[in-house]
């Protein structure tokens, strides 16, 4: 379903940030939401009751209650027509730093969570013929930088499964597309949604370090308006022919630009040795 008819959306992290703002922006021009949270209640105190409303509790770490809420979704609106994985934290801190309970955790949310969130939502869609998945990951997704490696490789996973996922499901009528906002004003740095290894290496001092009294610097100072990418979302939502990625902020498509000029450049550079290693062509009998 694309343009301005009623939608039924399904967004996962929903109680703060861009979810809680995309679901305010969708209820507000008189579309269904389904929004879900580890605790529901905080969903409804930020929304208040509605009738297009319906506040879930999703861990997305557990596929049963995945599935279980994307039944509970068809039952009340009939259909899921925009699903929108947007529940993940932070991790900060130097990939040597990360100690592997750390890393499973942050690839539980992040990672496992959209699978499982997707694998429910989407029988749903298939049965429908069309639907639209969008995918929060983040600048860090295309382009990496110091103290957020172990964060930016479950966005890098992000990017691969959503392009793969709009391959696969472009001829089934619906579209993926993998949303890479840059800092925005959300509560993103804050204890609730970042976390900072408990490990702590003087050698990265200069790299990590640097970026951790960054990131405490522009905490809540960062660029880019939350609500102006909820009404981002809503736009994307209803396109006809929505992009596989779609860059959010000034800061992302900077850094996106000049990653691509970098890797063009640098593959330049090596090109002779970069195609040197296919089979040489048969040399045919005299």
């Amino acid at each position: 379903m694309t343009g301005t008819a009623q939608k039924v959306w399904f967004i996962t992290g929903a109680s703060r940030g861009f979810g809680l703002l995309t679901a305010q922006q969708a209820l507000a021009r008189g579309d269904y939401v389904v929004a879900t949270a580890r605790d529901p209640h905080s969903i409804t105190a930020a929304l208040g009751e509605h009738a297009h409303l319906l506040a879930l509790r999703l861990d997305v770490k557990l596929e049963a209650q995945a599935i279980t809420a994307a039944q509970q979704a068809v039952a009340r609106f009939g259909r899921i027509d925009v699903l929108v994985n947007n529940a993940g934290y932070g991790l900060l801190g130097a990939v040597e730093e990360a100690n592997a309970e750390e890393v499973r955790a942050l690839y539980e949310t992040n990672v496992f969570g959209l699978l499982n969130v997707t694998r429910a939502v989407l029988p749903v869609m298939r049965r429908q013929g069309g639907g639209h998945v969008i995918n929060i990951s983040s600048v860090g997704g295309y382009s990496a930088y110091a103290g957020w490696g172990v964060y930016a490789s479950t966005k890098f996973a992000v990017e691969g499964l959503s392009e793969a996922l709009a391959m696969e499901l472009a001829p089934l009528g619906i579209n993926v597309t993998v949303v890479e906002p840059g800092f925005f004003r959300t509560d993103f740095l804050d204890a609730s949604s970042l976390i900072s290894t408990r490990d702590r290496i003087e050698d990265y001092a200069a790299t990590v370090g640097a970026m951790r009294e960054f990131a405490a610097g522009v905490n809540h100072q960062q660029p880019g308006d939350p609500a102006k990418l909820a009404v981002a979302l809503l736009q994307l939502a209803d396109s006809a022919k929505p992009p596989v990625r779609l860059q959010l902020g000034s800061d992302t498509v900077e850094r996106v630009r000049a990653k691509n000029l970098f890797v063009e450049t640098e593959m330049a550079q090596w090109l002779e040795l970069a195609v040197s290693t296919d089979f040489a062509p048969q040399q045919k009998a005299a």
